[in-house]
Order: structure tokens, then C-alpha cells, then sequence
């Protein structure tokens, strides 16, 4: 079975970054999102990074950025991926000089493949649950059976996943990824380094 990767997202504080890369995750998140309890301001982003281990890869999540602010944001943090998680056209999200991908809401009734069809630049997708008027970080899973397989894009799964249940996450939708947020966390934007080992131990097969 193809290796699954790991992203820990709404990363804070300095320690939780480095239980992330000791844990064995692929990527960390920082949230550039002011109305997100998980929101990092650049200072905190920039000394999150420069704590890291090489070999994991740093996301920006942004929410409908203006295009000015995000620029400046690259200016001074080397982000390897940005994350759009807001309603960004295919035309928003490029342009920035660095690979991306796009989060999708998921509700009943959607055509997946067609949605993914314009971001044809995007390096990936992300599934999340889908809550009138909240971006993502619900903590809530979705309808997995509603993901076709043979999509064109990678797949990253995301909303309400935990070490209990990302094995049965992975065995039915097999994604390329998945990110989790509230499922590894004590409090909102503080980890749990326990539910962080376990959570990568378990899509490890562990």
C-alpha cells in the first residue's frame, strides 16, 4: 500500500512544531487566518520554521488573503506550500511563486471530480467537512463514501480525524495525505504530543 502523508496543522508554538518532525510528520500548517484560534502572527510563523528539522514541509493556510498581504508574507517566511481555504478562483491561488493547493468543502450531493477540474495547477487537493460558514477546523468528519477514487489530483483528507479513526479514513478513501488540526490538540492551538505520536503512528499502520 502506498505511504500515507501526515500534516499537523494549526501549529503555534515552537514545541509543537518539533513534536510534529519528531513524530515523523510530513508537514506542519500555520494558520495566517485573524478570526481562527489558531491564527500565527509572521514573528510567530518565522520562529516556528527556524525551529524545524530539515525535511518537513512548512504549509500557509490563507482565507481569501488580499493579494498584497500574502505577497508580503512570502517576502519574509519561505513557505514551501500555500493552502487556500476560502473561495479563491483558480486564478487567486497562483501567481505566488509557489506550489499550492486547494481546500473543498464537502457536503451531500457534490461533484467532486468537477469541482477539482479548474484548479487544474493546484499540487493537490484537500477534502474537508463542509459547516455554513466556517472555512475548516471544525473538527467535524464528513460522508468519506462520498469521495470517488481515481480523482486527478492528489488527495489530502481532512476534518475530524483522530488516531481512533484515520486508519479507517485511509482504508476507504485512500488519500495521498491527511491533515488534522483539533484532533491532536489539548486545547485550540496547543498539541497534545501524545495524540500527535499516535495520530502519525497510526497512519504509519502502527
Amino acid at each position: 500500500m502506498p505511504v500515507v502523508r501526515s500534516k499537523i496543522c494549526g501549529i503555534t508554538r515552537i514545541e509543537d512544531g518539533l513534536i510534529a518532525a519528531e513524530a515523523g510528520a510530513d508537514a506542519i500548517g500555520l494558520v495566517f487566518y485573524a478570526k481562527s484560534p489558531r491564527a500565527v502572527s509572521v514573528q510567530q510563523a518565522r520562529a516556528i520554521i527556524a525551529a524545524l528539522p530539515p525535511f518537513v514541509t512548512t504549509v500557509g493556510l490563507f482565507v481569501d488573503a488580499d493579494r498584497s498581504e500574502l505577497k508580503a508574507i512570502l517576502e519574509v517566511l519561505p513557505l514551501d506550500l500555500l493552502q487556500f481555504h476560502g473561495d479563491e478562483t483558480p486564478a487567486a491561488c497562483e501567481g505566488f511563486a509557489r506550489p499550492y493547493i486547494k481546500a473543498l468543502r464537502v457536503r451531500p450531493g457534490d461533484d467532486i471530480a468537477a469541482r477539482i477540474e479548474p484548479y487544474a495547477n493546484a499540487a493537490g487537493i484537500l477534502l474537508d467537512t463542509y459547516v455554513a460558514g466556517v472555512p475548516g477546523g471544525t473538527g467535524e468528519a464528513f460522508d468519506w463514501s462520498l469521495v470517488p477514487h481515481g480523482l486527478p489530483k492528489p488527495i489530502i483528507l481532512a476534518g475530524g480525524l483522530t488516531a481512533e479513526n484515520v486508519r479507517a479514513a485511509i482504508d476507504q478513501v485512500r488519500p495521498y495525505a491527511v491533515d488534522v488540526s483539533g484532533g491532536v490538540e489539548a486545547s485550540k492551538g496547543v498539541k497534545d504530543a501524545q495524540k500527535v505520536r499516535a495520530f502519525v503512528r497510526a497512519v504509519r499502520g502502527g
